[in-house]
């Protein structure tokens, strides 16, 4: 009996271990998984602060929908003055290539029809707004550090044509403008 008794106590032991261990394994995998989507959405977008892509994370943001969020502000801040220069495509063309999006992805794609083509402007509407939402649930420095990212790239657009022969500034007073408008998406 007391061998019955061991033998079945074991067997309860080796049972209890073994669903602890399948929950830790689970756990590890979600912590594996939760810091292979913020390397992959760090190198989408180029954000570095790890609260941001963990919240991003949290929210359930994957690296594809960044990707094209952030290529919004590199388009509308090119077409701000009614066409693209040829800098200012090199600029973008470059910069999503360095976010992994290069060409034969579907961001590169929708990219070159957005430099073909000015987006309507229900585009810039849906990125203001989503980011608003997206800026309601971060933190101050994690919606600063957002903000910093993307407005860094459309200013680089924005400076890429240069102005005239350095007389004149790097940035039209159209893309000054929408970089204005860009940054208030993310005002409290």
């Amino acid at each position: 009996m007391d061998d019955i008794l061991l033998k079945n106590g074991r067997l309860l032991e080796d049972e209890f271990f073994s669903k602890k261990d399948a929950i830790l394994i689970e756990q590890l995998r979600q912590l594996q998984r939760m810091e292979q989507t913020q390397k992959a959405l760090s190198e989408v977008s180029g954000i570095t602060n790890k609260a941001v892509l963990k919240h991003l994370v949290d929210l359930d943001i994957h690296p594809d929908l960044l990707a094209t969020l952030a290529l919004v502000p590199l388009v509308e801040v090119a077409w701000a003055d009614g066409e693209i220069q040829t800098e200012e495509r090199m600029a973008i063309l470059e910069g999503s290539v360095k976010l992994g999006m290069g060409p034969g992805s579907v961001d590169h794609t929708l990219l070159k029809e957005w430099l073909k083509q000015k987006p309507s402007p229900k585009m810039l509407d849906a990125w203001i707004a989503y980011v608003r939402g997206l800026c309601e649930v971060l933190t101050p420095p994690e919606r600063d550090a957002l903000r910093d990212t993307f407005l860094t790239r459309a200013r680089h657009v924005a400076e890429a044509a240069g102005g005239f022969l350095g007389l004149t500034s790097k940035i039209s007073s159209e893309e000054e403008a929408m970089l204005k408008k860009l940054a208030s998406a993310f005002a409290d």
